[in-house]
């Protein structure tokens, strides 16, 4: 059968146009390019752009144990972090010669390990990399191909682990008592979420550790309107002059609630956000808040998947995977109200 019959470009069609020999192209493929002398590289190259040659992974699984493809296993649901992550995973996986497929999946953990079996038993894939936490057993003893688990989503793709550190409230607080806040109160999330739980005792914690006066936490479940009637609820003599918001909507909120109550900010109350949201930079004043580099941690996940295909040490972060980004919302503290 010619590549007339099928229509599926040859290895060898591809090796005529480069003029080199179907072995040279195969190792190419293989290994890609390691080794060859550039403009050979670049030949071969040119010659499967021109031809659109795609590789038959199936047969090449066949005859070599490698495919050029990783999975990527997310869950069910939907979140807009999720499109930085996988671009970040995306982009170290093509650096090293890799494609990536995505795999969505629901149920229990027990589920999601089923379905992380199929994919490393198919044949089809050199490693597995899971986005999702799975039950500890699955893959143990698998003579199959590499299984790493990096959990940032659990089920609805809520965030977790690197996801949903809460760190950076402490610095925002240090820098706060830095310039003479005393008392300050935080508007919280959903504490389904880890991210709200997380970020909640970050705040207390650092209040603790500072010496602080915390005047409560309110749980306002990402709601912002619950997040203005908390400073609404406020006793003028409640001494707060900083509050924190689990997000930036909630933030809003809070400032929604001090233009109503005819408090300044930052001059009057200093408002400060988590997760940045766009919008936050059209208040007035912009909003200082916490951005989770989403790329950073999905190009971190993959560098690990990467290193433990080829058996070497994992490697360390490249950087915070959140930071402070500080704008007008925040000052000294009032001397009073």
């Amino acid at each position: 059968m010619t590549s007339a019959d099928t229509g599926r470009v040859t290895i060898k069609e591809v090796a005529r146009r480069a003029g080199v020999s179907h072995q040279t192209v195969s190792r190419f493929l293989r290994f890609q390019g390691a080794g060859m002398k550039g403009p050979t590289q670049e030949r071969i190259r040119a010659a499967i752009d021109e031809l659109d040659y795609r590789p038959n992974l199936a047969a090449r699984a066949m005859r070599t144990r490698r495919t050029g493809r990783l999975a990527v296993l997310l869950p069910e649901g939907s979140a807009h972090s999720s499109v930085e992550v996988l671009e970040g995973v995306r982009k170290v996986a093509h650096e090293n010669g890799y494609d990536i497929d995505v795999v969505t999946v629901g149920g229990t953990l027990r589920t999601r390990g089923q379905r992380m079996l199929e994919l490393v038993e198919s044949g089809l894939f050199e490693g597995v990399l899971s986005l999702t936490p799975l039950d500890p057993g699955v893959g143990r003893g698998s003579s199959g191909p590499p299984l790493r688990v990096f959990g940032i989503y659990e089920d609805e793709m809520r965030s977790i682990g690197e996801l949903a550190a809460g760190a950076p409230i402490g610095e925002i607080i240090e820098k706060l008592a830095a310039n003479g806040h005393r008392c300050f109160m935080h508007v919280a999330g959903d504490f389904t979420y880890e991210s709200a739980r997380r970020r909640r005792d970050a705040y207390l914690a650092a209040i603790e550790r500072l010496g602080l006066e915390s005047y409560g936490v309110v749980e306002c479940e990402w709601r912002p309107e619950r997040a203005m009637q908390a400073v609404l609820d406020l006793p003028t003599d409640s001494r707060v002059t900083a509050i924190i918001g689990a997000n930036d909507l909630l933030a809003a909120g809070v400032v929604r609630g001090a233009s109503l109550r005819g408090w300044r900010i930052p001059d009057d109350l200093s408002v400060a956000g988590f997760d940045i949201n766009e919008l936050g930079e059209w208040l007035n004043p912009s909003l200082t808040s916490v951005q989770i580099h989403h790329a950073r941690i999905g190009r971190a996940a993959m560098s690990q998947m990467i290193a433990e295909l080829r058996g070497e040490p994992e490697p360390a972060d490249d950087g915070p995977y959140m930071s402070v980004i500080w704008h007008d919302s925040v000052g000294a503290a009032p001397s009073a109200r």
